[in-house]
């Protein structure tokens, strides 16, 4: 434990800074998301850090970046799983039901094409694997906390044949749904209003399409009347109810591919410790969305429970970021940008054409 201690620490205090800098930076940036500038922050950290490291490796600064490594990994490991579990208490199951069919049709539907799509493109763009799963996962589902919680995945079960690190991955797929979610917050409703669409229409569109909680707050709250702010609020619950089967498929078929890679790390064969193929942070998940759903969670808690998995998100990320390698996401930049592109394309498009065929 006391090898953890000054990770933990810089984390602590990282997180208390940049949480009081989320107002600001919301009414600054509606459509900011506090989760990717904890990243960024500690991505900068990071590399001021080892920067200073290598040219000076006795210097103190350089000492405390090596001892806060161990604390930092452990936030971004179990801290991160944390916050995936209580983002489950943010789900009323039954507020998903009310879309009714044609409404879920329209978020399963634009969830499974643009998760696909991007699958696909990746590899042909030249972008690495780790990197297209999370563009897709969190340009499908619901940004920066479904990268965090499909992150959470990789972390447990590393490809050794990927060219590219959880951390620098989540980077990258962050850093893209910030861009194109906040241009999708300034393009979408205004294209709504041109191709004369209905606030239920709008609404469907903008929940299903756009990224991030707070993007699609910005997006629909630009529309008239509260119809396109509700039923935007509620298509975006229900993508993030897809989160957790996502992940869960996810988690099976890279305990597979790991298994076999490695039998012998995995205890496939030798009588070791055998990889849960669902993950338990992905259980908690679905536990804490029955209880939300079952109403036995008071007002009160939820509205704590919000408070806190934003902080565990918050911490988890700046965490990611201090290990985050600054030149490989530079080398890798204009690949993915073409695959966010590419996947922001389908995804709108997707869930418009779904829009104009199923809701009146």
């Amino acid at each position: 434990m006391p090898r953890l201690l000054p990770g933990l620490a810089l984390t602590a205090g990282a997180t208390v800074v940049l949480l009081g800098l989320a107002p600001l930076l919301t009414r600054t940036v509606p459509a900011a998301s506090p989760l990717v500038l904890a990243l960024l922050t500690g991505a900068v950290a990071g590399s001021v850090l080892g920067a200073r490291g290598r040219r000076s490796p006795g210097r103190r600064g350089a000492r405390f970046a090596g001892a806060a490594r161990p604390g930092a990994d452990w936030v971004a490991r179990h801290v991160l799983r944390a916050g995936v579990v209580l983002l489950g208490l943010q789900l009323s199951l039954g507020d998903v039901v009310a879309l009714g069919w044609r409404g879920l049709t329209v978020v399963t539907l634009t969830v499974a094409v643009t998760f696909g799509a991007t699958l696909a493109l990746g590899p042909r763009l030249g972008v690495p694997r780790d990197t297209t799963l999370l563009v897709a996962t969190g340009f499908s589902i619901c940004g920066a906390a479904a990268v965090s919680a499909m992150t959470g995945v990789l972390d447990r079960l590393p490809d050794r044949r990927d060219d590219d690190t959880p951390r620098d991955a989540a980077a990258v797929a962050l850093a893209l749904v910030a861009l194109y979610g906040t241009a999708a917050v300034v393009v979408l409703p205004r294209l709504a209003g041109l191709l004369g669409l209905t606030g239920t229409q709008a609404g469907l569109w903008i929940g299903a399409s756009v990224q991030e909680v707070a993007q699609v707050v910005a997006g629909a709250g630009g529309l008239a009347g509260t119809t396109a702010l509700t039923t935007a609020t509620v298509a975006k619950l229900a993508r993030v109810v897809l989160l957790a089967p996502l992940v869960a498929a996810t988690g099976a078929v890279r305990a597979r591919r790991v298994a076999l890679a490695a039998p012998h790390r995995t205890g496939a064969h030798d009588g070791g410790t055998r990889v849960a193929l669902v993950p338990g942070f992905v259980l908690g998940f679905l536990g804490a969305a029955a209880l939300r759903s079952l109403g036995v969670v008071p007002g009160t808690v939820l509205d704590a429970a919000g408070q806190v998995t934003t902080a565990l998100f918050v911490a988890a990320m700046f965490a990611l970021g201090l290990g985050v390698d600054v030149p490989r996401l530079v080398r890798t930049g204009g690949r993915a940008l073409l695959l966010g592109a590419c996947s922001a394309v389908v995804v709108t498009g997707t869930a418009l054409g779904a829009v104009l065929l199923l809701v009146p």
